[in-house]
């Protein structure tokens, strides 16, 4: 399903939810630094780059445009760290990859039409400053902390690391699916 809104078609899987796509970026590949975004809406606040969907876009390409078009970067694509379902304030379901910059724009689409302003932060102070405004952001991080690290591979999860995809589900209304690799069928929805 498509609902067009000016200058944006947002785009709606068969369960309702807004398909979105974003990235956690990071500065190397030890992923000790990430890279946050200035809101369009709170321009004192810190996000996780990404956003919604185009129509016959995979979730991987619409990750990589969303972080070019609102961070000014590029970089090498690596592991889906879950795809994330807010149900409470929207119903999102939002596909969260990894990606190691490679190359960092001076002027980006977003900082000269709206202002946007791009930052690094070590992981452990972007989880607290997402945690205030943008706890489902937070998560992102919490969740990549948990499942996945660089030497990892392909698959792992906290509970038994034998399956691709775990669903879990918390007390907030949060589902997630817990580290699918790239080849996996969700990471091809």
């Amino acid at each position: 399903m498509m609902k067009i809104k000016p200058k944006q078609t947002r785009i709606y899987d068969g369960e309702g939810f807004k398909r979105r796509a974003a990235c956690l970026c990071f500065k190397a590949e030890d992923e000790d630094e990430v890279l946050l975004v200035s809101s369009s809406r709170h321009p004192d606040q810190w996000i996780v780059p990404g956003g919604g969907m185009e129509p016959d876009e995979e979730p991987s390409g619409a990750a990589v445009r969303e972080v070019y078009e609102e961070a000014g970067v590029t970089g090498k694509l690596g592991r889906l760290v879950g795809v994330f379902e807010q149900n409470k304030d929207r119903k999102h379901r939002t596909y969260v990859f990894t990606l190691t910059v490679t190359e960092t724009l001076e002027d980006w689409e977003d900082s000269v039409k709206i202002g946007r302003k791009r930052r690094w932060f070590k992981v452990d102070e972007a989880m607290m400053v997402l945690q205030s405004h943008k706890p489902v952001h937070a998560e992102y991080l919490q969740r990549h902390r948990i499942t996945c690290d660089p030497s990892c591979g392909s698959t792992c999860s906290p509970s038994n690391g034998n399956t691709p995809s775990s669903r879990v589900t918390d007390n907030n209304g949060l589902h997630y699916v817990v580290c699918a690799t790239l080849g996996s069928d969700l990471a091809n929805r």
